[in-house]
């Protein structure tokens, strides 16, 4: 699963997601692009399972972008704990995503798979997506 290898400090506070995606939102490398429409939190396991279901659903053939990294660390206290204590150990990491940024990107498939496997892998995650394609860019707003 995706991590940051080192972080300068451990644990980060929760911060506030607000408007949307200015960087990252626009395709760069590949002809189809999975583009958030909500904003919210992509845990690392929820990344793994999208990327999955892609290169399966591709059969291998193609390439693919992950273009989102889980940086943010999200605690957790353990179960039936008293308040008090401190703040949780570091439980999973998440990428916090605004509406408009790319998630993944892909080349080298048909347009047709390349909308059924973004489909299938939108299922995966925990924000709402649509589908962009190079030769007709949109904007979020």
């Amino acid at each position: 699963m995706l991590m940051p290898k080192r972080t300068k400090f451990r644990k980060m506070h929760r911060g506030r997601n607000k408007g949307v995606a200015s960087r990252g939102s626009s395709l760069h490398h590949g002809d189809f692009g999975l583009q958030a429409t909500t904003m919210g939190y992509v845990n690392s396991r929820q990344i793994e399972s999208a990327r999955r279901v892609l290169t399966h659903h591709m059969r291998r053939r193609g390439q693919v972008w992950i273009r989102i990294f889980p940086d943010k660390p999200i605690t957790r206290k353990p179960v039936e704990t008293r308040m008090g204590g401190g703040k949780g150990a570091v439980d999973h990491w998440v990428a916090v995503i605004k509406p408009g940024r790319i998630l993944f990107e892909i080349s080298g498939v048909p347009e047709d798979m390349a909308e059924e496997a973004f489909r299938l892998a939108g299922h995966k995650l925990s924000v709402d997506t649509r589908v962009l394609y190079r030769d007709r860019e949109a904007v979020v707003g």
